[in-house]
């Protein structure tokens, strides 16, 4: 969310001047890079789009592609700027030949008049490049992550909406003397698009009418993200050509700088991360050890029901597959402003399923049932009130927990409990049995393996 304030801050009010490119965020890693031992001759002749995808459109066909077609320039940039490659021309080699014809046959045109300096004017060979560049913009997938929320009441709220696209990249290093491929390696960039507004609409009298918005749009240039893109692949592939020895640096003590070891533990991070940049690991062991504290609300027969306190332990079984179990003992209050209030103690069996197990962050659903003993006002007087009714229910909640650590998560959901019977704040009327709602947060210890 880094550039939500900047288009609010930087609002244009005239036209700008022309202004030097701007560079990637990989730049500045490519400048850590060590010095080469000798730049390699590189020869590039076309990095395509090879992806036929159009830019996505709401309100219709749009011809224009999702990704520049000038991949080329900008991979010879940025091999140009990485100090480790030599590019030469071989996009436009044709023209390159055409004006070497011109020149050719212009001095000879005037060294037949002199024919003494015709040995001084003879054009230098071209260079021939060790090592050729290919690949292209394999893959552009729109729509891979989107989202929002929003919030409006009595004419007044705001809104915000996001959605992520994505390139990816491969550059291969092809040898000329053989046509072995050397290495491959593959980089992707997402591309953000945000939307943030807020508004009111009010009548604040009777023939008085408040209207007013702001907001602002955030679109990540396509184009910035293929540089990018190109510029993390260009600086993989330095990396990986020394660690292949392809190629050497100037200093052999530069193979142990913080760029090249940087990179091995981002290379063996990337392993435990999945397409969508989310860690994929088995953070959670078959069995869990819960603890919980929250809020619960009685809806019944009374109005106006109170929020009370609410405990509870649980342990969890099968917890390291996508569909576990949950046995959960928890205490807590109902209440009726001005009208009852009961201790209460539960236990209950659910269901869980986790949609996405193996992430750091995980979304959860639970459904099952139990039963609830109502304990009274004073259930540690000297004897139980026996006026309140039991009942069974059936529950359901939803949540989502986030692992703190390997073995620890921190723990939240909602849920619901509909009672099997309507006695529970002993008044029995109407044809809808009482429930209640719960709010708990807790934290999660996973044990074992």
């Amino acid at each position: 969310m880094q550039f939500a304030c900047a288009p609010m801050m930087k609002q244009p009010m005239q036209t700008s001047e022309a202004r030097l490119g701007a560079n990637s965020n990989v730049y500045e890693d490519m400048q850590k890079l060590p010095e080469p031992k000798e730049p390699v001759v590189v020869a590039v002749y076309k990095f395509r789009d090879q992806t036929g995808q159009y830019k996505p459109s709401d309100i219709g066909a749009n011809w224009s592609t999702a990704v520049t077609q000038g991949a080329t320039s900008i991979l010879i940039n940025s091999l140009e700027e990485s100090g480790w490659f030599v590019p030469i021309e071989r996009e436009g080699l044709a023209n390159l030949l055409n004006e070497r014809k011109i020149i050719r046959s212009s001095r000879a045109n005037y060294n037949s008049q002199d024919p003494g300096q015709a040995q001084d004017q003879l054009l230098t060979p071209l260079l021939f490049a060790g090592v050729i560049l290919e690949g292209g913009i394999i893959s552009y997938e729109s729509n891979v992550i989107t989202g929002g929320a929003g919030l409006r009441y009595f004419g007044a709220g705001a809104s915000g909406e996001y959605r992520e696209d994505r390139v990816s990249i491969y550059l291969r290093a092809i040898s000329t003397s053989n046509g072995r491929i050397l290495k491959t390696v593959h980089t992707s960039k997402t591309i953000l698009s945000q939307k943030m507004d807020a508004g009111i609409f009010r009548y604040v009298s009777l023939k008085r009418l408040l209207e007013a918005e702001v907001g602002f749009t955030f679109n990540e240039p396509s184009g910035i993200a293929v540089q990018e893109a190109i510029d993390k692949a260009v600086h993989a592939m330095v990396i990986e050509g020394l660690l292949a020895d392809l190629w050497e640096v100037k200093d052999t003590e530069d193979l142990s700088t913080v760029a090249i070891q940087n990179y091995l533990e981002e290379k063996a991070e990337n392993e435990k991360t999945d397409y969508l940049g989310f860690q994929s690991l088995p953070f959670r062991s078959g069995f869990k050890l819960g603890f919980s504290g929250g809020t619960m609300m009685f809806d019944g027969d009374y109005p106006n029901g109170t929020l009370g306190p609410l405990g509870e332990l649980s342990v969890g079984f099968f917890q390291n597959s996508s569909l576990s179990f949950d046995l959960g003992i928890g205490a807590g209050e109902l209440a009726a402003q001005n009208a009852f209030s009961t201790i209460v103690q539960y236990t209950r069996l659910n269901a869980m399923y986790r949609v996405l197990n193996f992430y750091r962050t995980t979304r959860y659903f639970q459904a099952g049932g139990g039963y609830l003993l109502n304990l009274g006002e004073d259930p540690f007087g000297e004897g139980i009130e026996t006026t309140f009714e039991n009942s069974g229910f059936i529950n359901g909640a939803i949540g989502f927990e986030f692992m703190a650590g390997q073995k620890t998560g921190i723990d939240f959901n909602a849920g619901y409990y509909w009672l099997f019977n309507d006695g529970i704040d002993q008044v029995n009327q109407g044809q809808y049995n009482d429930y209640y709602w719960t709010l708990k947060l807790g934290v999660n210890f996973y044990l074992g393996k």
